[in-house]
Order: C-alpha cells, then sequence, then structure tokens
C-alpha cells in the first residue's frame, strides 16, 4: 500500500473520513484540507448552548484519536477546483495536490435570499464566528426577526427570546417546520414559541430590509413592516459543489453517489472518490434505494466508515468487509428545555401522519406514513420510548431490499 488520500473539507465528515481510513487500514499519507481555520469541532450547539451560554471554543473542538495524529491538516486553505483524470486537487494558494484517493467532505453553506441589502446585515450561522457575532446582538430588548420557520430558524427564536429580545418569524409556509415534519408538528411548535412570545409571520416573503448603518425594519411581500434591530436569515443551505463541475457529476442537489459512496457520472461511478456527509446524496437501504442528501448531525459517522472502506478497496484492490451500509436519518432539536427528535424521513410521510402515544401538547411520539407503512418518526420528550419506536421503524422495512442495498 502506498500513495495520498486527500480529504477536502475539515469538518466533522472530514474528521470522521479521517478516523475510518485508518480504521480500513490506510496507513500512507492523508491531507486533509478546510477553509476554516479551526481544527474540526461541534456545529449542533452554536444554535443552542452557545447563543444561550456563550462559546467555549475547547468544549466545542472533537478529540483528535492517536490513530490520526500522522494526518496532515491545512487549515485556513480552501478546496478551488479537481482534475478527476490527473487526480489533482487545486487549492486557493495555488497548491496542486495529486491524490491517489478522493473524500469530498466539504459540506454545506448557508443560502442566502436575493436582496437588496448588504449581507453584513442578515446573520447567518454556519460557523463559530457567525454564532459569536450574532450572540453579541441577542441582548435585552433587541428586536430581531428570523427569516425561516426551519430548525435552525426555531432554535434561533428560541434562544433570543430567551435573552429578553422581541422576536418575529416570517415563514412563507402555513406552518414552521412544514417541510420537514408536517403541518401537525409545525402547528405545535408554533404553540410553544408563542408561548414564550414569539410572534409569527406565516405564509409571508421578504421584500427587503431597510436601514442606514444597519437594519432597523424587514419589509414583507404585503407592504408591511416589521421593525428589526438584528435579522437573522435562517433559509435553508447549499451543498459546497462549486469545485466540483465540468465533471460529468450529478451536482443538482449534492453529490449523487452510488450505494458505495462513490460519485456517479453518465458512464458509471468514479471508484478513487467517495463522498461522505452533507454533501452526498445516496440511496437509502431502508427506503427502497431512493437517494436523498440528508443534512443530519449523525450521517458524516454513517457514511464515513462504508465510504473509507470503498475507497481503501479501489485504491489496493482489496475489498474491506464492514457492517451493511443502512443508515437511520436521525435528527433532534433543543426548544425551552424540550427535547424534539426525528427518526427516518418524515417528509415522505405527511399526508398520513398520527400520534402514536401520548399528548401533542405535552409528551407525544408522533408516526409518519406512506402507504401504509412507517416511514419516519417526531417524538416531543418520551426518552424512555425511543428505542422502541426505532425499532419499529427499523421494522418496518423490507429485509430483502436492506440486504441487497446494503451490501
Amino acid at each position: 500500500m502506498s500513495g495520498t488520500v486527500v480529504v477536502a473539507g475539515a469538518g466533522l465528515a472530514g474528521l470522521r473520513a479521517v478516523e475510518q481510513l485508518r480504521a480500513a487500514g490506510w496507513t500512507e499519507q492523508i491531507v486533509a484540507v478546510g477553509d476554516e481555520h479551526h481544527p474540526p469541532y461541534n456545529r449542533p450547539p452554536l444554535t443552542k448552548e452557545a447563543l444561550r451560554n456563550g462559546i467555549d471554543l475547547p468544549t466545542l473542538m472533537f478529540r483528535q484519536r492517536a490513530s490520526t495524529a500522522d494526518v496532515e491538516w491545512r487549515l485556513g486553505t480552501a478546496v478551488t477546483g479537481v482534475d478527476l483524470d490527473a487526480h489533482e486537487v487545486l487549492l486557493d494558494d495555488g497548491t496542486r495536490l495529486t491524490y491517489d484517493g478522493l473524500v469530498i467532505a466539504t459540506g454545506v453553506r448557508s443560502r442566502r435570499l436575493a436582496l437588496d441589502a448588504p449581507e453584513a446585515w442578515r446573520h447567518t450561522i454556519r460557523r463559530i464566528e457567525d454564532a459569536q457575532a450574532l450572540r453579541s446582538r441577542l441582548v435585552t430588548g433587541a428586536r430581531v426577526v428570523v427569516i425561516g420557520a426551519g430548525f435552525i430558524g426555531c432554535e434561533v427564536a428560541a434562544a433570543a427570546v430567551s435573552a429578553g429580545c422581541t422576536v418575529t418569524v416570517v415563514e412563507p409556509f402555513a406552518t414552521p417546520l412544514q417541510g420537514p415534519v408536517g403541518s401537525l408538528v409545525g402547528s405545535e411548535v408554533q404553540r410553544r414559541h408563542e408561548e414564550h412570545g414569539v410572534e409569527f409571520r406565516l405564509g409571508r416573503t421578504v421584500a427587503g430590509i431597510d436601514g442606514t448603518d444597519g437594519p432597523t425594519g424587514v419589509l414583507l411581500d404585503d407592504g408591511s413592516r416589521i421593525e428589526a434591530d438584528v435579522v437573522v436569515e435562517a433559509v435553508g443551505s447549499a451543498a459546497n459543489t462549486g469545485w466540483l463541475e465540468d465533471h460529468d457529476l450529478d451536482l443538482s442537489n449534492g453529490v449523487l453517489c452510488d450505494a458505495d459512496m462513490h460519485p456517479l457520472t453518465s458512464t458509471g461511478s468514479v471508484p478513487d472518490v467517495v463522498a461522505v456527509g452533507d454533501v452526498a446524496r445516496f440511496p437509502y437501504a431502508l427506503y427502497g434505494g431512493e437517494s436523498y442528501r440528508i443534512e443530519h448531525w449523525t450521517l458524516p459517522t454513517d457514511t464515513a466508515g462504508h465510504a473509507a472502506r470503498s475507497l481503501v478497496g479501489a485504491i489496493t484492490g482489496r475489498p474491506v468487509d464492514g457492517p451493511a451500509f443502512a443508515p437511520m436519518p436521525t435528527f433532534w432539536s433543543d426548544q425551552y428545555g424540550m427535547r424534539i427528535q426525528s427518526f427516518g424521513i418524515p417528509a415522505l410521510g405527511t399526508d398520513d401522519v398520527r400520534v402514536l402515544e401520548g399528548d401533542l401538547q405535552d409528551e407525544a411520539v408522533v408516526g409518519y406514513h406512506r402507504d401504509g407503512g412507517l416511514v419516519g418518526l417526531v417524538l416531543f420528550g418520551m426518552t424512555k420510548r425511543m428505542l422502541h419506536y426505532r425499532t419499529q421503524l427499523v421494522d418496518a422495512t423490507t429485509p430483502t431490499q436492506v440486504e441487497e442495498l446494503a451490501g
């Protein structure tokens, strides 16, 4: 075995890829490249504990394992291009890295609205610096407008109102979280926020932001205006795939991959390249092999092991055995002391939503069904029942599909 594996991305996905390459038997050089100056760190607290209590950098940083001590980390350096034929990655400092294997782990960036207002007036939360900047503005009496009522927007709203801010959330859908979990759960989340003083402007979009040295108001599509000292843009994310263009890859929604995490072209897969984490769109064995790109914290860990074994096997010509690959999408959100957990893909079953146990206004288990079968779960609390229902969700899949597609 000899050669170099380049890991493009130095976040959680990049770290897990590095760890799993070593676990898969790759003993040669690994170079991990990331545009942030920080070593890999934990992002979910940025919209939770960090906004409420401040940022503790040592607590956020992931522990580095002894097996990865010899990995070369090139931080503060962005990957700007790749030549798949020449096996080279281009960096923003002009350097070209030759690779025997490439891991695409560049994740996502915050999506921005096309507004005639400086981006500096609109906070996003993706990085440590973003959370630091926003937290400094969440002071008692500040008028905060959150654009977007997804999980990030709702978490920011909860943190802001808990800090004594006046909070208004603007959302084009009829309820918060309507896309990922549907209107039943979305309406309950809205009720809980309104109990804490958050105001919602639903079915509305932002037409503009006014101000001179900073925002003073948010203009809506119906002509109304919301006074604002702080504006937070929480309108989703976009996969970082620009550096992969012009290579016959399907980049319409992240990087489309086969079941072994190799990117697909019109003529087949690219065996010496794999994608992991938020940027990867791949077949889910638990859902009949349908391909999805899902931005959950657990996905880097779920995908890294399988991708690393696939890559090492392709480079060396010796397959690396591992467990069946059938990840279960898993997500959680903390709002007002309540843990909300999601398993599976609830968005596939929003036409058939049922409260399976408990009281929706207190603690409850909500099931999502497609063609009569369970495809997703949302739990308000109910932590002692989590394993029971998660097992039910796994059992609801077809075993032969999992066996054939998980490999």
